[in-house]
């Protein structure tokens, strides 16, 4: 596939022939080695993932890589939409700093250097400042092509049930049609949200929804233009989202946030090594939630570009320290009265993030009340220090398995519940950064993808114990030698 061919010191087709003969050298993808299963006469998959965006092909990139063909990757959104890159996310350009490997997986022709100076050549890549959020867009859907990623698209999964006879079936709707697929694993890397969906304050909803929508929402900001615009929040997106109404041509937009100043450091980016990706999961418990609850009392601060991008414009406004004590619907319009003053709006953006809330994740609840979180496993002591929001924040995560897996809450209580992996961003609390965002993403899908080639493995052992007292491809005829006694 080339999109923009002979562009560039390269061009995207001979970057692919480099690709291919990397892969080969390597032996990538590893030939297919497990056995062909079926229930009731109906196939079954080795692995099924849930989510084509960038966790999700990189965890089916790797589970092919080891030869694990018999795979499937399922996705809601049209091809090229999977994500949030060209829908809910509006910031101008990526977070990450452009010399991230990401999701390349060790093949230097896979990383996002490799394809952009193939496009359009070293010295662009030189001045290039961040990744433009749609040209990571094409990067992803690029590797999907490259690397033969197996995505189905246009379809829903409506339920997740793990049965008692080694398989999990999965129930989804396609084109209005219901079907069923069967899989010994199931991949879910549906995203930020992929255990909950947007965190609403609860007051939105006495507003009629005409007056407001979650920065996660689709939102027609052309229709904003000379209105008077709320951001509820002050993190990334609620700069992303203020701006993007600005730029549309909003008559004013007021920023309000809670907090009495922005964080000023990002203290994720202290630490961030090797040593925390592939050490993190190895720490005490009480060490992960000192590292974690640390990063989360600080808050990250929203990047200094998308704060310019806001107050650059003079109809911006910033209030600190204003928390919400109320809505109110007018004739046509909204107040939104905070601890020190009200404000009049006619449409509300809440910037106010995402949460874990099985309640909001329909396709969950054969498993919602059997999955084990961090609030049945541990306590943080007080010693710790800290605040009630980290805590309820992490003691609402997954406590996952070795390979992400969910573990049952109660021993038995849902045979092959194990069989569901967590490639989400929840899963930090018990692995670290490594399943949501660009840095380690690599790393997390070798983790997940060893764990479950080596439950593969281990389960059909008698299989390939067979396999082996059977194999008889000989390695001498006989006629090598001559026995004179």
């Amino acid at each position: 596939m080339s999109a923009t061919s002979g562009v560039g010191l390269s061009g995207l087709d001979v970057l692919e022939k480099r690709l291919e003969q990397d892969m080969a050298w390597l032996k990538i993808p590893a030939p297919a080695w497990t056995p062909t299963l079926e229930r009731n006469g109906q196939a079954v998959y080795d692995v099924v993932v849930i989510g084509a965006g960038m966790a999700g092909l990189t965890a089916s990139a790797m589970l092919l890589r080891y030869g694990i063909h018999n795979q499937v990757v399922y996705d809601q959104a049209p091809q090229g939409l999977e994500g949030p890159w060209l829908t809910y996310a509006r910031m101008d350009t990526l977070r990450s700093a452009k010399d991230l490997v990401g999701p390349a997986m060790g093949l230097p022709a896979l990383t996002f250097r490799a394809y952009y100076e193939a496009r359009f050549g070293a010295d662009a890549w030189s001045a290039l400042g961040k990744i433009p959020r749609p040209l990571w867009a094409e990067y992803l859907l690029w590797l999907r092509t490259v690397l033969k990623i197996p995505v189905k698209n246009g379809i829903q999964v409506t339920r997740i049930q793990p049965r008692a006879d080694g398989v999990v079936q999965i129930e989804l709707t396609r084109d209005g049609q219901e079907q069923t697929a069967l899989a010994r694993h199931v991949v879910l890397a549906n995203g930020r949200d992929g255990l909950g969906g947007p965190a609403i304050p609860a007051f939105a909803y006495t507003l009629n929804k005409k007056y407001w929508a979650h920065s996660a929402e689709a939102i027609d900001f052309s229709a904003l233009q000379n209105k008077r615009v709320i951001v509820v929040g002050g993190g990334a997106s609620a700069m992303d989202n203020a701006a993007t109404a600005l730029e549309a041509g909003a008559g004013r937009v007021d920023l309000l946030i809670r907090r009495k100043d922005l964080p000023r450091v990002h203290k994720f980016n202290g630490i961030k090594s090797m040593g925390v990706v592939h050490g993190f999961a190895s720490l005490p418990d009480d060490w992960k939630w000192r590292f974690l609850g640390y990063v989360l009392d600080e808050s990250t601060p929203p990047p200094g570009p998308s704060v310019l991008r806001v107050s650059q414009h003079a109809n911006a406004h910033f209030h600190l320290g204003n928390s919400i004590v109320e809505v109110k619907e007018n004739a046509l319009s909204a107040t939104v009265v905070t601890n020190k003053q009200a404000y009049e709006a006619d449409f509300i953006i809440f910037a106010t993030g995402f949460k874990v809330d099985l309640a909001q994740k329909p396709e969950l609840q054969a498993i919602a009340d059997k999955i084990k979180f961090w609030g049945d496993r541990y306590t943080p002591p007080t010693s710790l220090g800290l605040k009630s929001g980290a805590i309820n924040e992490l003691k609402n995560t997954p406590d996952l398995g070795a390979s992400f897996q969910f573990l049952e809450k109660k021993p038995g209580i849902c045979p092959g519940l194990e069989r569901v992996h967590c490639y989400t961003y929840p899963a930090v609390t018990s692995h670290g950064k490594l399943s949501g965002d660009i840095p380690a993403i690599s790393e997390g899908a070798e983790r997940l993808a060893r764990g479950i080639i080596s439950e593969l493995f281990v389960e059909d052992k008698e299989i390939h114990f067979h396999n082996l007292c059977t194999f008889s491809e000989p390695e001498l005829t006989g006629s090598e030698w001559h026995d004179e006694g």
